[in-house]
């Protein structure tokens, strides 16, 4: 097991990453300093398949709220629901929510910790490898609203993490490769060895291989610790870590969170960027196509010939990293390096938008 730290002073917080740790949550979660009551939130996929495990881990006497999958049931509704099932339990300041599940499960779960009596402490315990990356750690918690991603939420961080690898042994193909955008992005951002990995280790890495895994996982954790330590709630450098967001969340609330997964928007997102970076004149066409030909040997896709590009910018006007009505862009200069950009014209984001139809 290795253990990385989320440095926010006395909020900071450990990520453990391993192989088993499933079973040994119980002991992970008390030396965090976790206790009492605890709820287990997963949903309809997850849930069958490891919740009772966990539970068991836990002492064997949890709450256990079942949300329906997919991102489109990433609503304050549910949000709501899960409040009213922790009183009902008989839940209080003191209990502990853990989510067990992917982003959308650690998103809703850490935004029903947040509100649930004026907030209570909470651990994520993710099973897909965009969760495992990314979202699980940061401490951004929210729901989608039809008009935006992730547009009604709040900071809440976890008391802790617990990344076991071997729960990705059971993740459909599909979600094996989207999740691997956020890796493929923190090495276009932060790391350039970490692109090339990726580029190297791809076939072991798709095969499901373990020790293949290892590394982006726990280099992605490092990356995104690092930056939330030093930008906790996004007002300078950790809007860095939204490459390919701008244009993805556009592509998923147009498409109302149900053709592409959220990793599949994001890739098509990057390229969406790192076109708009070429026209800038911050690249050249052969970042761009190194980009594309790494996020297609993933099976991800890069283009979308039917995208509407007017209502896919419209709903990117509605983005909460708009400010003062600007839009603000991540684009990369160079290999494992990105620039914050307000100074994009409309028609130049709709001309990036158009490099997806081709």
């Amino acid at each position: 097991m290795k253990t990385l730290t989320v440095d926010l002073g006395d909020r900071s917080y450990p990520i453990h990453v391993g192989s088993g740790l499933l079973d040994q949550a119980g002991a992970l979660l008390a030396e965090a300093g976790l206790g009492g009551s605890m709820a287990v939130v997963t949903d309809s996929n997850v849930g069958p398949l490891y919740a009772a495990r966990l539970v068991g881990a836990l002492g064997g006497k949890a709450l256990v709220c079942v949300l329906p999958a997919g991102e489109e049931h990433k609503r304050l509704s549910q949000v709501e629901r899960l409040c009213g099932e922790f009183l009902e339990a008989g839940l209080d300041r003191s209990s502990v929510v853990v989510a067990l599940g992917g982003g959308v499960v650690g998103d809703v779960a850490g935004l029903a910790a947040a509100a649930f009596m004026r907030g209570v402490r909470f651990a994520q315990v993710p099973t897909t490898i965009v969760a495992q990356v990314d979202s699980s750690v940061g401490g951004k918690t929210g729901v989608n609203h039809a008009l935006g991603k992730n547009t009604i939420g709040v900071f809440h961080q976890p008391s802790a993490v617990m990344i076991d690898l071997t729960l990705l042994e059971t993740l459909p193909e599909r979600e094996v490769r989207a999740g691997l955008a956020e890796a493929i992005k923190h090495g276009v951002i932060a790391d350039a060895d970490l692109f090339v990995y990726m580029e190297e280790h791809a076939s072991a890495i798709l095969a499901g291989d373990i020790e293949a895994l290892e590394r982006p996982v726990v280099r992605s954790c490092e990356i995104k610790s690092a930056v939330v330590a030093a930008d906790e709630r996004e007002q300078g450098v950790r809007a860095n870590l939204n490459y390919g967001h701008t244009f993805g969340h556009g592509i998923e609330a147009v498409t109302e969170y149900r053709r592409f997964l959220h990793g599949e928007a994001v890739a098509l997102g990057m390229h969406a960027a790192a076109a708009l970076a070429a026209e800038l004149g911050l690249v050249d066409v052969a970042f761009v196509e190194r980009q594309r030909a790494c996020l297609s040997t993933y099976g991800l896709p890069v283009s979308w010939p039917g995208l509407p590009v007017e209502e896919t910018f419209a709903m990117m006007r509605h983005d909460k990293k708009v400010r003062a009505g600007m839009m603000k862009f991540i684009v990369p200069d160079r290999l494992g390096h990105v620039l914050q950009r307000t100074d994009v014209t409309e028609a130049q984001a709709r001309r990036a938008l158009e490099a997806l139809r081709n």
